[in-house]
Formats: structure tokens, C-alpha cells, sequence
């Protein structure tokens, strides 16, 4: 079973997660370090024992937090929902816009999670003062009980695979983040795909890829990076001028992004590492939980 985070966003990476296991299959370390978390899609479905996951984003980070401190739990967040829900839809989309504005002022993490299920496109941006700015979705019965059970399952998922790992989840930069590496651990990067869908992502200049490479090289501990390589209208040419002498796996993806439809296209995932990458021709599959952990075995060596 794949775990799906409860917060949604564009460009998550749960459908890619077997595959990246794939390809670092056999690879020893003892702590998994993430510079970029985002959702946490990934880290959740490798399910490493040792973990750091550090997101610039403090809703998100905040968010993990409370789910390892119980503070949000599965019966808690039925409740919220539902009746958030209800008065969602009572008022035909336009509580939205209120929940949005609470959230502005006192960032709670399941005003967080609501807005993520409920905005437009499952977008997460905010503005230049740290507003979250994405519209409603148009669907004021967003929030129906199939959903709402959805949502408490990934909960209660995220939950367990929190409570019996060791996570330490923090809101800094991603240079603060590789500085805490050492050779014990495998760091994997999800930056912002340079030159992609700058209207969602955070900026993300050459100059930031480029002290990515350098940080990462200069690090003691063996990394792996995702990003892009191509589209059906052009190449990613960063690859070769900055990331030339990394393996590389690839991968046909199809991510949601987009308003239209038609600007919804597939693109050639790439896999960078700074040691010898192994793709599979059987991908992984994982199992329920917690007996997939026997899967990664051969991964960690705490």
C-alpha cells in the first residue's frame, strides 16, 4: 500500500516513491535527511527508522508536528472537517475564503489541512507577507464523508509511521539542513524544479541550484536529487551544465499541474545521485504497513 500524505500539493512525489526506492535499493545508510519535505510523501513511503525532515514551509512543518505531538489525530480532524464542511457548504464555497483569513491570522495546522484539501488545484503558495493566496476549488461540498474518511486514514497512517520511527521534523533552510549531515546519512533533495511552473513553486534561481551542487558535494554524505529532464517542448539543460557528473535514472511521470487540462503534460522525471544509481525493470510495490518495513532492511543499518 502506497501512504498518501493528508496534505495535498502539486508536484507530490507518492506515485514516485517505489520507484525511487528502486533505484537505492540497496543502498546502507542510517538516517534519511530531507532539505526540501514538502509532504513528506516520499521519507513516508521509504519509511526509513531515523529521519530529518525540513521543509522552508513552517505550515507544513507545523502540521507533522502536531500529528507527533497528537495534537491532530484521525477522531479530531473527522470532527473539524465535518463541520467545517457543513458550514462550507451552507454558505456555498464562501466560508472558504473565512477559514482562509483565520488561517492567515493564527496559522492553525487543520485550518492548514482544510485549505489544502479545498483550494483551487491543490495548490500550496503564498504571498510576498506569508499569506496563503490560492482561490476556492467551486466544490462546496467538498468535504463529503467519503472524503472525510480518506483523509483521517492518511492521518492515522502518517500517524503510525511517526510514533514508531525516530523523525525530527524542522522549518530551516536547506543549507542548514545538509550542514547537519554526516557520512551516516542518505540526504534526498526535492528542490523547486528550476525553470518549471514559477507561478506555484518557490523561486528558484540558477544561482540557488548552483549552491545546491555545491553543498551537496562538499557534504560528507551520499545524496540523490529529483528533478526534470524534459518535456515535450524542452530540455532541461541545467543537468549537464551543473549536474554533469551525477548518475542518473529517468522516468516518464504525468504531474497535475496546470489549470487547463491541456497544459497538463507528461515529463522525464530524472534521479541524480553522487554514487551509482540501480533501476529495477519490476518496480517495488509497498505492503501494508507495518510489514513493508521488512522491505528496507537492506537499507538502514540502525
Amino acid at each position: 500500500m502506497t501512504i498518501v500524505p493528508p496534505i495535498k500539493s502539486q508536484g507530490i512525489k507518492t506515485k514516485l516513491a517505489s520507484w525511487i526506492l528502486d533505484c537505492i535499493k540497496n543502498k546502507k545508510f542510517e538516517r534519511w535527511v530531507e532539505p526540501f519535505s514538502g509532504t513528506c510523501a516520499v521519507a513516508f513511503n521509504i519509511a526509513p527508522k531515523y529521519a530529518l525532515l525540513c521543509d522552508s514551509n513552517p505550515h507544513i512543518i507545523e502540521f507533522y508536528k502536531s500529528i507527533q505531538r497528537k495534537e491532530i489525530t484521525a477522531a479530531k480532524t473527522k470532527n473539524f472537517l465535518y463541520n467545517e464542511g457543513k458550514e462550507l457548504l451552507r454558505t456555498n464555497g464562501e466560508y472558504y475564503y473565512t477559514v482562509r483569513e483565520r488561517f492567515n491570522l493564527k496559522g492553525d495546522p487543520l485550518d492548514f489541512l482544510f485549505l489544502s484539501r479545498s483550494c483551487f488545484n491543490g495548490m500550496v503558495r503564498f504571498n510576498k507577507r506569508g499569506g496563503y493566496n490560492v482561490p476556492f476549488c467551486k466544490k462546496p461540498n467538498r468535504f463529503a464523508q467519503a472524503l472525510i474518511t480518506r483523509i483521517c486514514n492518511q492521518i492515522d497512517s502518517v500517524a503510525y509511521i511517526i510514533e514508531v520511527n525516530d523523525y525530527t521534523f524542522k522549518n530551516q533552510d536547506f543549507l542548514d539542513t545538509i550542514s547537519e549531515t554526516s557520512t551516516h546519512d542518505l540526504i534526498y533533495c526535492d528542490p523547486p524544479y528550476i525553470g518549471r511552473h514559477v507561478d506555484y513553486y518557490d523561486s528558484w534561481s540558477i544561482e540557488e541550484e548552483k549552491a545546491l551542487y555545491n553543498v551537496l558535494i562538499n557534504s560528507k554524505s551520499d545524496f540523490i536529487l529529483s528533478t526534470w529532464e524534459q518535456n515535450k517542448y524542452r530540455i532541461n539543460e541545467h543537468i549537464n551544465l551543473i549536474w554533469k557528473n551525477c548518475s542518473k535514472v529517468t522516468k516518464e511521470h504525468f504531474y497535475h499541474v496546470g489549470a487547463k487540462e491541456n497544459n497538463r503534460n507528461a515529463i522525464t522525471e530524472a534521479l541524480l545521485a553522487n554514487f551509482p544509481l540501480k533501476q529495477l525493470s519490476h518496480p517495488t510495490y509497498f505492503n501494508n504497513y507495518p510489514q513493508f518495513n521488512l522491505l528496507f532492511s537492506d537499507l538502514s543499518c540502525g
